[in-house]
């Protein structure tokens, strides 16, 4: 039986901290409890046990795949928890393949907060979040609530982005005037994750966009647009 809202416990499964912190915080602001785990071994051993009322589970663990991983607490606990797959992996095939062994969803990392929530909630048939309207070029009620509130969390973050974002945005640049894509594409990979972490929701959009169509001259000045703004602040 699902845990009220309140009482909500998730065993998040995550190897890199950086994403652990995120998607962990994240989620605590459903509310929710959330336990986590960096490898399979571990993420087994939190398990045994407890209840949870959903396991979100890393594709791939430095000692197991999502999908043995998932296989195993099914055999230890049964088929009724939900279980969620975050990759990054855009490969359709791999996808697919998440659903096919036993995952109710699968979610692209990186992605906004509000967007791993939504996630969330319907897998766990919660109502949709009551989000309070953000505009311009910074998402400031999505990245605050990200980090349950805490203002300083989110100056020091956008603090480093603002560091690092003039040296990714000339490699980007750089690789595009070269023609060299796998490396623009995995520039413009790594900002999405940083953009979605400060709530840079304008160059967020435009690194999606211009992530999609490299080659497009008009998503590549809608991205220089965005990300000329916020060097220039």
């Amino acid at each position: 039986m699902l845990s009220n809202a309140m009482n909500l416990r998730l065993l998040l499964v995550e190897d890199d901290p950086v994403t652990q912190a995120f998607l962990s915080e994240a989620a605590r602001a459903l509310p929710a409890e959330v336990i986590s785990a960096s490898t399979a071994e571990e993420a087994r051993q939190v398990a045994n046990g407890q209840h949870f009322d959903a396991w979100l589970i890393d594709a791939h663990l430095p000692d197991a795949t999502g999908t043995a991983l998932l296989a195993q607490l099914r055999q230890s606990h049964g088929q009724a928890t939900p279980a969620l797959a975050h990759t990054a992996s855009q490969v359709p095939q791999q996808l697919t393949a998440l659903e096919a062994a036993g995952f109710a969803a699968v979610i692209i990392k990186p992605l906004p907060a509000d967007s791993w929530r939504n996630a969330l909630r319907q897998l766990l048939n919660l109502p949709p979040e009551n989000k309070a309207a953000s505009s311009g070029d910074w998402d400031d009620v999505g990245a605050l609530r990200a980090l349950n509130g805490n203002r300083e969390a989110l100056e020091t973050l956008r603090a480093l982005f603002s560091r690092e974002l003039p040296q990714q945005y000339q490699k980007i640049i750089a690789a595009l005037d070269a023609a060299d894509t796998d490396t623009a594409l995995g520039e413009l990979h790594r900002m999405k994750a940083s953009c979605a972490f400060v709530g840079a929701t304008a160059l967020l959009q435009a690194v999606i966009a211009l992530h999609a169509q490299p080659e497009s001259a008009e998503a590549r000045a809608h991205f220089i647009d965005k990300a000329e703004k916020i060097l220039a602040a």
